[in-house]
């Protein structure tokens, strides 16, 4: 039918669509006409015209048709791989939406990294199981959360993930310096930030610059200081025990300082003085668990209860060390 501007309507049946190549890959998939009828639950005359109708939209011929079996053409073979993915898209969707509405079933699997884990975590999981009591955990504490088949929610420090993996931030610890009084009172207390340069520092993992840079602000002020760490690790329990055994002064998240500091046993180093916060904690899940209920009501419990937890009396931090 000419249209008023003189371009001809192609007819409905002959617009191919999305629907017709899901067709044809199961057409394929299941090597004929009568079983991919069957799988879709339509009638073998529809899936014909499905493909026939593909075929005429596209100007080709898709299929080799014989009495025994059906096999691509040269053009079908170019098509297949797009009618694949498109199947493949259709599959995770409607799984997607089924796990929307699904009923909440079996435990949701978590891990942490040990040292968040413990002082962090631990504390909120009974708080969320009497939340949400019909949602069991499975907890492991384990730094090695790159198998991702045997978890579902992982708290950590490292953003780093594929695309088909989701993360939410859940905040930065505020951190601080500090060391015990026996290593201050042998080799004297900072009373400016250029003062660490004499001093055994300890801090978290160098990147792949020869220096750690420490950075700190009091009001307009602002000082960096570049040192050689006597000790450079990424678990903060490391450097904490490192700290606690007089090793020298460490760079930490506050949380873990406070039994220390509480006790006496840790003192606060160039406490007027405000330092970048610790690494940022976030909580990492398959893209395609997005929807899942446990998962949301889990991450969105973690999100309002951790944040208070790192903040602890030094909320007014600002975001990430760094090591550059």
């Amino acid at each position: 039918m000419a249209l008023p501007d003189g371009t001809i309507e192609a007819p409905l049946s002959l617009l191919w669509t999305p629907a017709q190549l899901a067709v044809l890959a199961k057409v394929i998939d299941l090597n004929g006409f009568s079983a991919a009828a069957r799988a879709l639950g339509v009638p073998k005359a529809a899936v014909s015209r499905a493909v026939a109708d593909l075929e005429k939209s596209l100007g080709v011929r898709l299929l080799e048709r014989t009495t025994r079996r059906v096999a691509l053409t040269h053009a079908g073979k170019l098509l297949f791989a797009h009618a694949s993915r498109i199947v493949e898209e259709s599959d995770a969707a409607r799984a997607v939406i089924a796990r929307l509405h699904a009923p909440l079933s079996g435990p949701l699997r978590v891990v942490a990294d040990p040292t968040f884990g413990r002082v962090l975590l631990t504390p909120l999981v009974p708080r969320f199981l009497e939340s949400f009591p019909d949602i069991p955990l499975e907890v492991a504490l384990d730094a090695d959360t790159e198998n991702a088949t045997d978890w579902d929610v992982a708290i950590r420090t490292r953003t780093s993930a594929p695309a088909e993996f989701a993360s939410r931030l859940l905040g930065a610890p505020p951190a601080l310096l500090c060391a015990t009084a026996a290593y201050l009172q042998s080799r004297g207390t900072p009373t400016r930030p250029d003062d660490l340069r004499a001093h055994d520092l300890l801090t978290p993992e160098l990147t792949d610059l020869p220096q750690f840079r420490l950075r700190f602000e009091r009001g307009l002020l602002r000082a960096e200081v570049p040192v050689s760490p006597k000790l450079a690790v990424d678990d903060p329990a490391v450097l904490h025990a490192a700290t606690a055994a007089g090793l020298g002064i460490g760079l930490l998240p506050e949380f873990l300082c406070r039994q220390g500091l509480a006790t006496g046993r840790l003192k606060p180093v160039l406490s007027d003085w405000t330092l970048p916060a610790a690494a940022e904690l976030h909580a990492v899940y398959p893209a395609a668990l997005e929807a899942d209920l446990r998962v949301r009501h889990f991450v969105d419990f973690l999100a309002a209860n951790i944040v208070p937890a790192l903040a602890g009396a030094r909320p007014d931090a600002a975001a990430g060390p760094s090591a550059t």
